[in-house]
């Protein structure tokens, strides 16, 4: 008799555990096509790429100086392992959001840029920042691409510089 309950029980774990796991793979995938797979961004100021990020390495001449009172943009393109510009369609802009946290907010805001229509009244989905100087000084800030409000799909791995100079300079 106790052989046949153990059995009985060792059976329902099985079966527990094995459908646990089925579920649980089962909405990864499901979840993971969902998630912008970066391993790093790029800044491009002008064009040109100015600050790199991937995989914890960093690269690049850093972020332009920005004067106290002036406005600095900033174009964000997240890369993949390879350090290839990994694709940035409408889907994640209704899902990922630019979250930026900065370490010293009186000395420069840093924050998302809303997207807009161009020249051509077609509207724009690339990611940017814009860093506006209040006072001089040099702060740093950090990002993340969130997931909706629940996670981030990626998180910077170093924080980035920015110095403020007195206007006019």
């Amino acid at each position: 008799m106790q052989t046949t309950l153990f059995s009985s029980i060792r059976a329902n774990t099985v079966l527990l555990l094995s459908s646990m796991l089925l579920f649980t793979v089962g909405c990864e995938d499901e979840h993971d096509d969902d998630h912008l797979e970066a391993h790093g961004f790029t800044l491009e100021y002008n064009e040109e790429e100015v600050y790199r990020q991937l995989e914890g390495e960093v690269s690049g001449t850093g972020v332009p100086p920005v004067s106290v009172g002036d406005t600095l943009e900033l174009t964000v393109h997240f890369l993949d392992h390879d350090g290839d510009e990994v694709g940035h369609d409408e889907d994640h802009d209704e899902e990922g959001s630019l979250s930026i946290t900065v370490t010293d907010p009186l000395i420069a805001t840093v924050t998302p840029e809303e997207h807009d229509d161009n020249a051509s009244g077609a509207e724009e989905h690339e990611m940017a920042i814009e860093i506006i100087g209040l006072a001089e000084g040099t702060t740093t800030f950090s990002l993340a691409l969130m997931h909706g409000t629940s996670h981030a799909d990626y998180r910077s791995t170093n924080d980035v510089a920015v110095t403020v100079t007195a206007a006019g300079n």
